[in-house]
C-alpha cells in the first residue's frame, strides 16, 4: 500500500497552488502552516465556511486527515444546539456501512446536498434568504416561485434515487428495512 506521507515540498505545491495546509500533531493541536500558528476546530468551521480550499495532514505520518476533521466539527455541530440528524437517521447511516448500498447511499446523498446547496443559491440570487417566513413557504401550500426552484431539485432527486435502484435491482435500497433482502 503506497503511503499517503508529503513531503515538504509537495505541502509548498499544495501551497503554491491555493491549497492551505493543516498539520494535526499527536499532542491534538492543529498548526495552519499559511498563518504559521495554532488553531481551534473553530477556526477551520470558518474555513469551511468560507469555502477555503484546504486538507489536514498527521504530522507524524503526512495522511490525508481531512474528513477526520470534518466530521469532527459536525459531531460537536450536532451535540450542541439543534442538530440536524436525528436518532433514527444516524441509525439508519450506520446501517449502510458494509451494505452493497454504502457507495450508492453516499453518492445519492452528496447529489442531493449539491442540489440543495444549489437551491440556497439560486433563493440567494432571487434576493431572498432561508428565514422561518420562507420555510413556512417551503412547508406549505407552494407558491409558483416555490414551486419553480424545487421542482429541478425533486426531479434530480427522483432520478438519482431511480438510478440507484435500477443498480441494486430487485434488492432493497435501504439495509434493515421490511423488505429488504437481508430480511428474507
Amino acid at each position: 500500500m503506497p503511503s499517503s506521507r508529503r513531503s515538504p515540498a509537495a505541502d509548498r505545491d499544495a501551497s503554491a497552488a491555493g491549497k492551505r495546509t493543516l498539520k494535526k500533531y499527536p499532542n491534538r493541536r492543529l498548526y495552519d502552516t499559511q498563518s504559521s500558528s495554532y488553531i481551534t476546530l473553530a477556526d477551520v468551521k470558518r474555513m469551511v465556511l468560507a469555502r477555503e480550499d484546504f486538507d489536514v495532514r498527521d504530522a507524524k505520518t503526512g495522511e490525508d486527515i481531512t474528513r477526520s476533521i470534518l466530521l469532527q466539527i459536525i459531531l460537536e455541530e450536532e451535540s450542541g444546539g439543534v442538530p440536524i440528524f436525528s436518532t433514527q437517521t444516524l441509525e439508519q447511516i450506520i446501517r449502510f456501512y458494509g451494505h452493497a448500498s454504502q457507495g450508492l447511499m453516499g453518492a445519492f446523498m452528496e447529489n442531493n446536498m449539491r442540489a440543495f446547496g444549489e437551491l440556497q443559491a439560486r433563493l440567494a440570487e432571487s434576493g431572498r434568504s432561508f428565514t422561518p417566513e420562507i420555510w413556512t413557504q417551503f412547508l406549505g401550500p407552494q407558491s409558483p416561485f416555490v414551486q419553480g426552484l424545487m421542482t429541478p431539485y425533486l426531479e434530480q432527486s427522483k432520478a438519482m434515487f431511480d438510478r440507484l435502484q435500477e443498480q441494486l435491482g430487485k434488492g432493497s435500497l435501504f439495509p434493515g428495512m421490511p423488505g429488504s433482502s437481508s430480511d428474507k
